[in-house]
């Protein structure tokens, strides 16, 4: 299993970093991404900590930690030079929080997301046919989520994914220990999106290209 979208302490997870980390571990997780929530207030605090604990567990729990960042209610025109900030950073992946139904972010971030060289577009909502589209041509992963409210929407962005080929990734958007993943989550959550074993398969697959890119 791999998780590219995930919180600790440092923004508003209930986990230290290395609890979250050995709780996947004994999941069965084979990679994890620590992403924390961050605007232009908070990433020059956050990103180095979280590299720093991200290389530590990497070697002594055995398991590929990954530091990153959710860039979350930042400005739409501001998004394309945040994530080049996060990148300079040293952020490995950076996750753009979308247009979920349950959080009202502002118009227009999930188009200024899928267009700024971010990795995953997490939760996004009732994206537009044209978004899927531009996503597909740009790269960036949609995310399929198991966090409740968020995934009121799967069904909606996995049919335009599958219709139009943009990329998927399953993640947990982990805030508490009962949010890590589980085979049974994630069968639940391919049963309520209207995706198959295969999906997943192919999701999985994403998941490891968006890795093996932080190389």
């Amino acid at each position: 299993m791999i998780d590219l979208h995930t919180h600790s302490l440092f923004s508003d997870g209930l986990l230290l970093p290395s609890e979250l980390v050995y709780r996947a571990k004994v999941n069965g997780y084979e990679a994890i991404a620590l992403t924390d929530h961050g605007d232009l207030s908070t990433i020059d605090f956050v990103i180095p900590r979280i590299i720093k604990i991200s290389k530590e567990l990497t070697e002594h729990f055995s398991i590929k930690v990954l530091p990153g960042i959710e860039l979350t209610y930042v400005p739409p025109s501001r998004i394309s030079a945040m994530v080049k900030k996060c990148r300079s950073l040293g952020a490995k992946i950076v996750v753009i929080h979308g247009q979920s139904p349950v959080e009202p972010v502002p118009p227009g971030t999930n188009r200024a997301a899928i267009s700024s060289g971010a990795d995953i577009l997490a939760h996004p909502g009732h994206i537009t046919e044209e978004e899927v589209k531009l996503a597909k041509k740009t790269g960036i992963c949609l995310e399929i989520t198991t966090r409740n409210g968020h995934n009121k929407t799967n069904s909606h962005v996995a049919g335009l994914s599958k219709k139009f080929g943009a990329k998927m990734v399953l993640n947990t958007d982990t805030h508490a220990p009962e949010d890590i993943l589980t085979p049974e989550k994630i069968e639940e959550t391919l049963k309520t999106s209207n995706l198959t074993k295969q999906d997943y398969e192919i999701m999985i697959k994403n998941s490891k290209e968006v890795v093996k890119k932080t190389k």
